[in-house]
């Protein structure tokens, strides 16, 4: 094998998992967000004109990869690309309001049954971001360890 470089596992592979994790980490991040705009809906079940919120995955991660790629002015890849956050600071930027079934008399668009429905399922999706990023660190953690060595054995 002398003069042959393996390069299956080069810098590109190391970035493309890094990328990964990162999107991974965001993605759960944004779960978690979801999930706390979904409980402050339901808690306000019976506010008067009170506007249910909601955020949209597939709309921020349309944003996320469009911004994602720095063109030239000829329209061809310089190859810099720039971290782009899947997640603003603010996630407001990305909610919108959810358009009732059903108009209330109080004004308030929030319907229990169907928040709660959102809230389950996202909990859904909660538990698998984070049990991908468990995988993750447990292959990560078991990379990283050294083989067991063999225990010395005493001479007497």
């Amino acid at each position: 094998m002398d003069g042959i470089k393996d390069t299956r596992f080069g810098a590109a592979t190391a970035k493309q998992a890094q990328a990964s994790d990162e999107w991974r980490a965001q993605a759960l991040v944004f779960r978690g967000k979801r999930q706390a705009m979904l409980a402050s809906n339901i808690a306000n079940a019976d506010t008067p004109n009170y506007k249910a919120r909601d955020i949209s995955f597939a709309d921020v991660l349309r944003a996320s990869s469009q911004a994602e790629e720095l063109t030239d002015q000829d329209g061809k890849e310089t190859g810099a690309t720039r971290e782009v956050p899947l997640i603003p600071s603010s996630t407001l930027a990305f909610a919108g309001y959810r358009q009732p079934l059903q108009d209330s008399i109080d004004g308030n668009t929030v319907e229990v049954e169907r928040e709660q429905a959102e809230f389950a399922h996202n909990t859904i999706l909660y538990t698998l971001a984070m049990a991908s990023l468990d995988d993750e660190a447990a292959e990560f953690k078991q990379a990283a360890a050294l083989p067991n060595a063999a225990s010395p054995t005493k001479r007497g």
